[in-house]
């Protein structure tokens, strides 16, 4: 395991040839000298200094790159030169190494209910290279591609992905995602989890004004905007008075529901006068940037009251009520639509 120290023994017999003793890390098709009776500064270290025979070394703080195979070598002294003598059969080094920590990305943009989104868990620097990984939403297991594994960019470690596509739901505010990962070097598995929230984007369920009945002269009168069952809370209300902005509406901050959603009230005052009858008040909400989501009701202003009499004399009544509109060939339904009639009436 990383950060052990390695133990590779070796005996020469005692009356050989002069020459020195070296240990090789053969890997691939190169080779690195370990350990160098001429060099104190290799990186092992003989286990017993004063001995001839006994060249057994130590190798501390062990890595994945020291992975390979080890040879013990006997040089023979020549006039040109050291050259080999006879070597040890070998000894396979393999340094287990633990996976790192996993990673999960996501999406880079929300995702609304009904809609796929993909997440990638992600694990590095583990030898040997047999990984298990499983993915749950809350405590289901759920079926993932295969896993990516490929070579690491130091010699005896690998990489690993995986991906796993779910179908988000509404009631996925409270879910979570787990990447959990299995290696032979974990006395338990390392998870990473992520909340389905964090990427989840469910648009308003209905936005609503409520109408309201005729309602007299001069009174002041409340439209109300109901924009319900939107996550995350984040949301813009425009009121439109016949197409136009107006800006005196109120609308305090969204409220939580017991699901997880929000939902939100906003009212506009309107003061009924004759020049507003038949106006038209627009709730605008802009969800998350999206495309506006509006609802709309008419201001109806009761004119019953008596106008231009005097006593003796006659005036006249101001009416609201509604009409036949449009009865022909080209709409054989008939439309309704208001009409203020002027009655005339006897003043006392």
């Amino acid at each position: 395991m990383p950060g052990e120290t390695l133990t590779l023994s070796c005996t020469v017999t005692e009356g050989g040839p002069l020459g020195p003793v070296k240990w090789l890390k053969i890997w691939g098709s190169g080779n690195e000298t370990i350990y160098d009776q001429k060099d104190p500064s290799s990186r092992g270290m003989r286990a017993v200094n004063d001995s001839s025979t006994d060249f057994t070394i130590l190798i501390k703080d062990i890595h994945p790159k020291d992975a390979g195979t080890y040879y013990c070598v006997k040089f023979r002294k020549t006039a040109t030169g050291d050259e080999l003598y006879r070597r040890g059969n070998g000894t396979v080094v393999l340094v287990q190494a633990r996976p790192s920590n996993p990673t999960l990305t996501r999406p880079k943009y929300r995702v609304q209910p009904g809609k796929k989104a993909s997440f990638t868990c992600k694990t590095w620097g583990f030898f040997p290279s047999d990984i298990n990984v499983k993915w749950y939403k809350d405590k289901t297991l759920i079926q993932p591609q295969l896993p990516n594994v490929t070579p690491g960019p130091s010699k005896f470690t690998y990489n690993m992905s995986s991906t796993v596509t779910v179908t988000l739901q509404k009631d996925d505010i409270r879910s979570e995602l787990t990447c959990q990962v299995g290696h032979t070097t974990l006395t338990a598995p390392l998870t990473r989890s992520y909340h389905l929230r964090q990427i989840l984007r469910v648009p308003p369920s209905k936005v609503v004004v409520q109408p309201l009945g005729p309602v007299g002269l001069n009174e002041t009168v409340s439209f109300t905007c109901y924009v319900q069952g939107f996550y995350p809370g984040s949301v813009t209300v425009t009121w439109l008075e016949n197409g136009k902005e107006i800006k005196t509406a109120s609308t305090p901050r969204p409220i939580e529901t017991p699901e997880g959603l929000f939902e939100l009230r906003s009212t506009v005052v309107v003061q009924a006068v004759p020049e507003k009858n038949i106006s038209v008040f627009t709730c605008r909400a802009v969800h998350e940037g999206q495309d506006p989501l509006s609802s709309s009701a008419t201001l109806w202003v009761d004119a019953s009251g008596q106008q231009g009499c005097s006593s003796g004399g006659t005036g006249t009544r101001g009416l609201w009520g509604w009409g036949l509109w449009g009865w022909g060939l080209r709409s054989p339904q008939p439309a309704l639509t208001p009409l203020f009639l002027q009655v005339p009436i006897s003043c006392p």
